[in-house]
C-alpha cells in the first residue's frame, strides 16, 4: 500500500500551431516549480487551476484556451477526454461532438449515423470545425489530441486530466513518451484499494488525488478509508453542497492535520457551500476576498476556477501566488 503513495514523498525529477509564450514574471521551467509547490504540504502559495481552459474567449478544450490561461499566469489547466474509435484520446467533455463542433450527422458507420467520440475517427474529429462558448463556428479551429495539448503544457503549466483515470493506463503511456508525466494529474472517486493496484503496476504515476464529497454517504466513506488507513495522498478535492453544518471547517482540519493539501471548486456553488461562496459571488463583490478568504483561512491551497484572471489578480495582491 506504501507503494501507491511513494511519488507523493519523491524528489521531483521534472526537468500545435500557436506560438509559446512564457508565463508572466517567472523564467524557467514553469510547470517544475508549480508541482514543486503542489508536493509541498507547507507552502502558501494558492494553486490556480482553470476549468476547460479560457472557454469565455476561446473554444473550452482548445489549444487556444489553453494558451490564454497560461499567459495569464494560471497554475493547472483542466482538460477532458475520450478516446476515438482509432484509440486516440482528444480534449473534449462531452462523449459526443454536437454541442462544441460543426457536426451534422455525415458521418456513417456499422452503428450508423453517430456524434459519439467513441464511434468516430480521428480523420473524422479532425474534420469538424470547434464551436466558440456562444455556439459560432470558428473558422479554423479544431479539437486537440491529448498528445497536442500535451506539447504545447510541457513544462509551462501542470495539466489535470479530468475523466482521465477510465483512461489511466493509455494516458501514462504517452505522459511517459512526452516527459511531461510529473506534470499531469489525475482525479478520481474510486475505492483506495482500486488506485493501488492500479499504480502497483507502474514504477513512475501522474500525480493522483481522491475526490470526496464530504456530504454523501460515499464521500465520507472514502475519506475514511484513506484517513483510517493512514495514507496521505497529495490532496483531497473537497465537494460540499451546503456550509450549514459547518462539516467543510471540520474536515479541512482534519486534512491539515494529516498533512494532505486542499482543492476546492469555486465554478458552481453546489460544488462550494451553496449561494454566495462561488467564482460568481467573488466577481459581483466589490472585493473578491469576501468569497475567497474563506478559504485560504480553511487551509485551502489549490482551487479550480472559472474566473482564473479575476483569482490570480486577488491572490497575487494578497500574496499568495508568487512562484519562487
Amino acid at each position: 500500500m506504501k507503494k501507491l503513495f511513494l511519488f507523493l514523498s519523491l524528489a521531483l525529477a521534472l526537468a500545435s500551431g500557436w506560438s509559446c509564450r512564457q508565463a508572466p514574471a517567472f523564467q524557467g521551467n514553469r510547470a517544475e516549480a508549480i508541482a514543486a509547490e503542489i508536493h509541498n504540504p507547507q507552502s502558501n502559495y494558492v494553486v490556480v487551476a482553470v476549468h476547460r481552459g479560457d472557454w469565455r474567449n476561446y473554444p473550452e478544450n482548445s489549444i487556444p484556451a489553453i494558451e490564454s490561461v497560461i499567459r495569464m499566469g494560471a497554475d493547472i489547466v483542466e482538460i477532458d477526454i475520450h478516446m476515438t474509435s482509432d484509440s486516440v484520446l482528444v480534449l473534449c467533455h462531452d462523449a459526443d461532438v454536437r454541442r462544441t463542433t460543426n457536426f451534422s450527422g455525415v458521418y456513417r458507420n456499422e452503428k450508423g449515423k453517430s456524434a459519439k467520440i467513441a464511434d468516430l475517427t480521428l480523420a473524422e474529429i479532425k474534420g469538424l470545425l470547434l464551436k466558440r462558448n456562444q455556439g459560432v463556428v470558428t473558422d479554423t479551429l479544431r479539437m486537440p489530441t491529448l498528445e497536442e495539448a500535451l506539447l504545447c503544457t510541457k513544462d509551462r503549466i501542470c495539466v489535470n486530466i479530468d475523466k482521465g483515470y477510465d483512461y489511466y493506463d493509455a494516458v501514462l503511456q504517452l505522459t511517459e513518451k512526452l516527459g511531461v508525466t510529473d506534470q499531469v494529474l489525475i482525479k478520481s472517486k474510486k475505492p483506495l484499494e482500486v488506485v493501488a493496484e492500479q499504480e502497483d503496476l507502474y514504477a513512475h504515476n501522474v500525480m493522483y488525488m481522491p475526490v470526496v464529497d464530504i456530504q454523501r454517504e460515499s464521500g465520507k466513506a472514502l475519506l475514511n478509508s484513506y484517513m483510517e488507513k493512514g495514507i496521505v495522498p497529495l490532496a483531497y478535492e473537497i465537494c460540499w453542497h451546503s456550509n450549514e453544518d459547518g462539516l467543510f471547517q471540520e474536515v479541512a482540519a482534519k486534512i491539515r492535520e494529516q498533512g494532505s493539501k486542499i482543492w476546492v471548486n469555486t465554478l458552481w456553488a453546489s460544488l462550494c457551500g451553496g449561494y454566495g461562496n462561488d467564482d460568481d459571488a467573488a466577481y459581483e463583490c466589490q472585493d473578491p476576498g469576501e468569497v475567497y478568504q474563506q478559504y485560504i483561512d480553511a487551509g485551502v491551497s489549490m482551487i479550480q476556477t472559472d474566473r482564473p484572471e479575476l483569482l490570480i489578480d486577488w491572490l497575487t495582491k494578497t500574496g499568495h501566488h508568487t512562484l519562487k
